[in-house]
């Protein structure tokens, strides 16, 4: 786990070395044991470490290698990197280190760009090829590590946060205004390759770039999720559905166990991070590190589930840490948390991953989390509105999305009103797409490849690796999820939601944890604005840079601040700390 940044021209300039070094700086959090930048000419690469597999000076980056030719940087975690090791070692390779860093290196030189669906892990990876001068950009199946760049003129600038590119320099921080929309609309997801910054882009998961000498660029998707079913699928029984479910998933935990330093588990207390202490307590994990965070209540709303987290920590007998967070602190530390956004993210488990982050990466480095199961396996509320649905995308927004067209219309300032409803349109064509007949399937494809991308994993990722921590996710193993796209939606819908994974649950863990109602990460202070945090909002939202900025007609701004508690979106979110948390954010990072 890492960032990873550098530079590539397309005329006969050097690479800006000290451009690279700035970024790399930027990611000083992401990688907090070592520094590395190097230039080969035309292309320079940067890169900040965090060692977790191979502690020893021989898996630094960037990495090179004379006889293949070839300089790579890597972000993220290879999980068969032995396996892979041991059969290139049987195809005539030598290694110098214990590292998945120079697994890559090899497997690329062996197989070329098929090399990365042979990965089962998360990474982002840039690759030069010195001969043919030639730039690889690729990200795994999920996205669940980022990649961004920023091109201009002759240049192309790229990094694991979209922050580093703006240190580096020369970049249009422009609003892009279908992001805007996509922002204000899709809870805050902005689709692959759009950012909200015209001049920042971000590759989509599962996608290699191929970039020239000249600049010019193609793009592969190498992979996407599969809900096509065959008749022995249709025909399968529940039971055995939850057999073949429970089993992918012990292989996925136990996959995630692969590190040369201790791993241990975020455990808010729901069936997702409950089963993932189960399973690592039936590998024979003992004295599991786990964590659990919690606030202040708000509105009468609580602010913790520290009951179900216990009871997990009780029952199988972990190092368990309860973290509570006071509302003074909650405040406090929001700067932080939203400086460490890539992009601007709404949901209030931001600041939850942030603090939690904080502390736990205070006793461990590596930590397995539950994000992806509700995308994987049907756990959200607008799932069954799918079920049956004539006109699915219609449906889907209905239920998913903060605010209709109107709705728009009355927020934003004019001029950055797209002429058609973006948002809709996005969805609208992505349920098109064959592969998917069932509303359902439909829906689950749309946020296992966009939405999972561009909010949850996007969340964990960012505010994980503010404090140099690794967060590692099963339920997007992608054997995993290939595996729930075949199942019929009427078993994942069961029992409210995930039905097929709650059955193959209680094999595992206690049923108390199951059988309670959903939880989200609560923090209600952020939901019920009032008191100093309104005045915070306000105070952003009326300060100099937002006029001269003017995203939001101000009649819409003094509605929300005569009575915040009021307007709450579909999501649960309040529509003031959205609109407030994007004008935070361009400030934060002097946009």
């Amino acid at each position: 786990m890492c960032g990873i940044c550098g530079e590539i021209t397309f005329n006969n300039d050097m690479a800006n070395t000290a451009r690279v070094d700035r970024m790399a700086q930027a990611m000083a959090a992401r990688g907090p044991d070592a520094m590395g930048v190097t230039m080969r000419g035309r292309v320079a690469f940067g890169h900040r470490r965090l060692k977790i597999i191979d502690l020893s000076d021989l898996g630094a980056q960037p990495m090179t290698d004379a006889k293949l030719g070839l300089t790579l940087v890597f972000n993220g975690c290879i999980y068969n990197y032995q396996d892979l090791r041991a059969e290139l070692i049987g195809l005539g390779h030598d290694f110098a280190s214990t590292s998945d860093t120079e697994v890559i290196l090899k497997a690329f030189a062996q197989w070329g760009t098929d090399c990365f669906s042979r990965f089962h892990g998360m990474f982002a990876v840039a690759i030069h090829e010195h001969g043919s001068g030639r730039l690889h950009l690729a990200r795994d199946r999920f996205g669940i590590k980022p990649l961004y760049y920023a091109e201009k003129g002759q240049r192309l600038a790229f990094a694991s946060s979209l922050p580093a590119l703006l240190a580096g320099g020369d970049v249009d921080t422009s609003i892009d205004p279908v992001a805007l929309e996509h922002y204000m609309s899709w809870h805050a997801v902005v689709p692959a390759p759009r950012t909200i910054l015209n001049g920042v882009r971000k590759l989509p998961a599962a996608t290699i770039r191929t970039i020239e000498t000249d600049g010019s660029a193609r793009d592969i998707t190498w992979w996407e999720p599969d809900f096509t079913k065959s008749t022995e699928d249709l025909a399968r029984s529940e039971e055995e559905w939850n057999e073949m479910v429970l089993e992918g998933l012990r292989t996925a935990v136990r996959r995630r166990m692969v590190a040369d330093v201790p791993v241990g588990v975020l455990l808010s207390g729901g069936v997702d991070s409950s089963l993932i202490v189960g399973l690592l307590a039936e590998e024979g994990q003992k004295d599991l590190a786990t964590f659990s965070i919690g606030f202040e209540e708000a509105n009468g709303e609580k602010g913790d589930e520290f009951q179900y987290s216990d009871l997990i920590a009780a029952h199988y007998g972990t190092n368990h840490h309860q973290i509570f967070i006071p509302s003074s602190e909650l405040r406090q530390n929001l700067p932080g948390a939203i400086r460490a956004m890539s992009e601007p993210m709404v949901s209030y488990d931001n600041i939850g991953f942030y603090l939690l982050s904080r502390e736990v990466s205070k006793h461990i480095k590596v930590v397995q989390s539950g994000q992806g199961a509700d995308e994987v396996f049907a756990g959200y509320h607008w799932y069954p509105k799918m079920q049956g649905s004539s006109t699915p995308a219609a449906d889907y927004a209905a239920a998913f999305f903060d605010r209709t067209r109107a709705g728009m219309a009355e927020a934003v300032n004019p001029a950055y009103l797209t002429s058609r409803d973006e948002s809709l349109a996005f969805v609208e064509a992505h349920f098109a797409r064959p592969g998917a007949d069932d509303p359902v399937d439909k829906a689950l494809r749309l946020d296992t490849n966009v939405m999972l991308v561009d909010d949850p994993v996007k969340r964990v990722d960012n505010h994980s690796m503010a404090w140099g921590l690794e967060a590692r996710v099963p339920f997007l193993d992608h054997e995993l999820v290939e595996l729930a796209g075949r199942i019929p939606a009427r078993h994942k819908l069961a029992h409210g939601g995930k039905g097929v994974l709650k059955d193959a649950a209680r094999k595992v863990i206690p049923s108390a944890v199951i059988d309670r109602p959903k939880g989200y990460f609560p923090v209600p202070a952020l939901k019920y604005i009032q008191g100093d945090y309104l005045n915070m909002v306000r105070d952003t939202l009326t300060s100099s840079k937002a006029r001269e900025r003017g995203l939001f007609n101000p009649a819409y701004l003094d509605k929300l601040f005569a009575a915040p508690t009021e307007h709450i979106t579909p999501l649960r979110g309040s529509e003031l700390w959205q609109v407030a948390l994007l004008e935070m954010w361009l400030q934060a990072q002097e946009v």
